[in-house]
């Protein structure tokens, strides 16, 4: 069935019916560092041509013409501000629920530095200025550039340099980087695939989810949420999580270092491991490892067997603590838990 379009006649005047379409506003940063700043909304953040960061605005919500657009340079960085006239904000763009603040500075910055905070309060209904500001960011190859955000979702694609994205309450998810990528949340969980790089990682609470990770640093830590991850390939891995358990699968890694306040703990090593620390206050141990493996050992538990399925030349064996040598004794594994059992297993 065809739809059709119906038009009035009134007052001897054809009346069309009325389409409504956002406008677009476009924006050219240059500079080797340049900084964006948003209260809310949805971003998309890719890989560009040309030399500098370009970005496109779209806003959103009744009130979206009351907000101001500044750009400049503060600092030595280029920026880009989203200005909100109104310290009580409704986003209505997303489909989550939430109600969280942040401290905006007068010339709309916000995060780290100095200055006068101002609290602004950002909530997914109500009463309020009802405005928002979508951007889409083209990031040119080798470009350093950071995004501060308030609420909304984040997609990250393909970006080659050095970013950073702070957000308060936001979804991320990052595909494809390459340099350096660092992302630091409020709350809100985080999901990064096939990274070539350093990868930083920290949010408050939410659970971190990654996929492919090759470089010489991967580093997360998050209050509250779980961490997973496979397909990591880095000289150094580095988790920390207040409560929440760790499950990483096959990974190759030189240095790791694993500690959970509260949680359960599993990882599987594969090759090229020297040092292996684990830390747990609550909850059980489980280290995959190469028969090739070689190391110091020690392994303390509050409660809670031991198990050891690789063949140890032991010093010290009881209930509660374990110290001997694995293979040629090159490494070290320590492993410490408050309550919960440890397995160590062959691969």
């Amino acid at each position: 069935m065809k739809t059709r379009q119906v038009s009035l006649l009134v007052g001897g005047l054809l009346a069309l019916p009325a389409l409504v379409v956002a406008q677009s506003e476009r924006y050219e940063l240059p500079g080797d560092r340049v900084a964006i700043y948003n209260l809310a909304g949805e971003v998309t953040i890719e890989s560009g041509s040309g030399s500098t960061v370009s970005v496109e605005i779209t806003r959103g919500g009744d009130d979206g013409g009351r907000l101001g657009i500044e750009r400049g340079p503060l600092g030595g960085t280029q920026t880009l501000r989203v200005l909100y006239p109104d310290d009580e904000i409704i986003y209505t763009g997303s489909n989550s629920r939430f109600n969280t603040q942040v401290r905006v500075r007068s010339d709309g910055t916000f995060g780290p530095g100095g200055g006068r905070d101002d609290r602004v309060r950002i909530r997914s209904s109500g009463s309020g200025l009802e405005a928002w500001a979508d951007m889409h960011i083209l990031v040119p190859q080798g470009q350093d550039i950071a995004v501060y955000w308030g609420v909304g979702e984040v997609t990250i694609r393909n970006v080659d340099g050095r970013l950073l994205f702070d957000g308060a309450a936001t979804h991320v998810t990052a595909t494809g980087t390459h340099g350096t990528l660092s992302i630091d949340v409020g709350s809100g969980h985080v999901e990064v695939t096939s990274a070539e790089g350093d990868v930083d990682i920290d949010t408050g609470s939410g659970h971190v989810e990654i996929n492919g990770v090759s470089g010489a640093n991967l580093r997360v830590a998050t209050g509250s949420g779980r961490v997973t991850a496979n397909g990591v390939n880095v000289t150094s891995l580095d988790i920390d999580t207040g409560s929440g358990r760790i499950d990483i699968g096959r990974t190759t890694a030189r240095d790791i270092n694993l500690e959970t306040g509260s949680g359960s703990v599993s990882v599987v090593v594969t090759e090229n491991a020297r040092d292996i620390r684990i830390d747990t206050g609550s909850g059980s141990v489980t280290v995959g490892l190469p028969e090739s493996f070689g190391a110091k050992v020690e392994i303390e538990t509050g409660s809670g067997g031991i198990d050891m399925d690789l063949p140890l030349t032991v010093r010290h064996w009881s209930r509660d603590h374990v110290t001997g040598t694995l293979g040629d004794g090159s490494g070290s594994l320590v492993i410490d838990t408050g309550s919960g059992s440890v397995r160590i297993r062959k691969n």
